[in-house]
């Protein structure tokens, strides 16, 4: 495991009672739940660049109705 690094977080009074209370609920000392979530956080930004990269690319180049056409009877609801 990488040497750990302290780090120094200011944060209001709520938001502290609030994380030590979430820390004592899932047995965590305050340190490992602030790094679960910084970790939880980055990941979704991540996630969020990704979707974002992606909707670029589809809007740069959309599909054209001869690629989806042909799907639209395989997906379509049997008739009852």
């Amino acid at each position: 495991m990488p040497t750990m690094q302290t780090i120094q977080v200011v944060v209001d009074p709520t938001l502290l009672k609030a994380a030590d209370e979430a820390a004592k609920r899932e047995n965590q000392n305050r340190s490992e739940l602030v790094r679960e979530a910084l970790r939880r956080h980055l990941k979704w930004l991540d996630d969020l660049a990704l979707e974002a990269r992606d909707r670029a690319g589809f809007l740069a180049q959309p599909q054209g109705i001869h690629e989806y056409r042909p799907w639209e009877d395989v997906a379509a609801w049997p008739e009852d």
